[in-house]
């Protein structure tokens, strides 16, 4: 029996089918890693290269092909460490599609990631964003990441206090080539309070004829959710919400929300400071389902950016620009993307 290499490398590798914008970038190197514990001697056969690290792309617009290196992680194994009363610790490798991870988890009889449900991209890539929907962040469950440190060329595992999760952001947004995120280790409850009161969940339950819902079930309700608001990528290029809802000072916040009664507010990471819905601005602006060329905005959902068939990374950043420009001319407030850009700056 032939045991697969731990590492391979592939020259000017297409990466057409590692972005779910299906933008047609190219790397000069294709770093794929299995074993984790080879990493060292995989990053020492591309030095000084520098490092992209990719999981499935989708959170990420490629405006330019990327310098150097891009790495990605092969290790889809998924463990529990650690089995208590209430709850478990489970062991995800970085390369795990986050979907799958969260299907596994309802399915041992697990509690806490149902919300997340249905988020593209994979686990290694869940903590930077500090993914989150409907509620919930991947930050409140994390017990901790594992990494290997590139500047000090060691290996690391960092708490949840450690990885300093904030409103989509994280440690390792503000120090991005920093820590190669190899797996993580999630501390997931048995029991868990259901979180029902966002974004119509309770409505699609009740749709559903559920009556006394279990996590499994608000999962489905959030899976059909998100298939009717949101493009598939494997259809319709994308990288989800493109945009950020903004954080501004409460009284801002009353200001705006008393000079446009519709727009939707919500509670902010404390007292002071209050969410606004980015989507409710950009459709008020008439971006939705608007088109140029093959960049575009979904039909269905105002957060979304699309790439119609051929659209550049360039091109689709330009027009997100034009979004943002017009929503800071129109409320005074500036959006900024989620995905993180490659090859050039906001």
């Amino acid at each position: 029996m032939t045991t697969a290499a731990p590492w391979s490398l592939t020259t000017d590798a297409p990466l057409h089918s590692l972005n779910t914008f299906h933008v047609a970038a190219r790397a000069p190197r294709l770093l794929r890693v299995r074993d984790v514990a080879a990493l060292p001697e995989a990053l020492a056969a591309v030095a000084p290269s520098p490092l992209l690290v990719l999981g499935s792309g989708s959170n990420v617009l490629l405006a330019a092909d990327p310098e150097g290196t891009v790495l990605c992680f092969d290790n889809r194994e998924i463990t529990i460490l650690e089995h208590r009363a209430d709850h478990a610790v489970v062991h995800a490798g970085a390369g795990v599609v986050w979907h799958e991870l969260v299907m596994w988890s309802l399915a041992e009889g697990l509690s806490g990631l149902e919300n997340l449900a249905l988020i593209p991209g994979t686990v290694g890539a869940a903590p930077i964003q500090n993914i989150g929907a409907y509620g919930a962040q991947v930050g409140e469950f994390i017990h901790l990441v594992e990494a290997w440190d590139t500047l000090h060329a060691q290996w690391v595992q960092l708490d949840q206090e450690a990885c300093r999760f904030g409103y989509r952001d994280s440690l390792f947004k503000h120090e991005p080539d920093r820590y190669l995120i190899t797996a993580v280790q999630l501390r997931l409850p048995l029991l868990h309070e259901l979180r029902l009161d966002y974004a119509g969940i309770r409505e699609e339950l009740q749709a559903m004829g559920v009556e006394l819902p279990v996590a499994a079930d608000v999962a489905n309700a959030v899976i059909a959710i998100r298939r009717r608001k949101l493009p598939d990528p494997d259809v319709l290029g994308n990288a989800g919400s493109f945009f950020k809802n903004p954080m501004l000072p409460r009284e801002q916040a009353e200001l705006l929300s008393r000079q446009h009664p519709a727009l939707p507010v919500f509670p902010g990471d404390d007292e002071g400071n209050r969410k606004l819905s980015a989507a409710w601005m950009i459709q008020a602006c008439g971006w939705k389902g608007r088109r140029e060329g093959d960049a575009g905005v979904s039909p269905d959902h105002a957060l979304v950016l699309v790439n119609h068939g051929n659209a550049s990374g360039a091109e689709l950043l330009a027009f997100a620009r034009r979004i943002s420009a017009s929503v800071l001319e129109t409320f005074g407030v500036p959006i900024e993307p989620e995905p993180r850009l490659v090859g050039a700056r906001w």
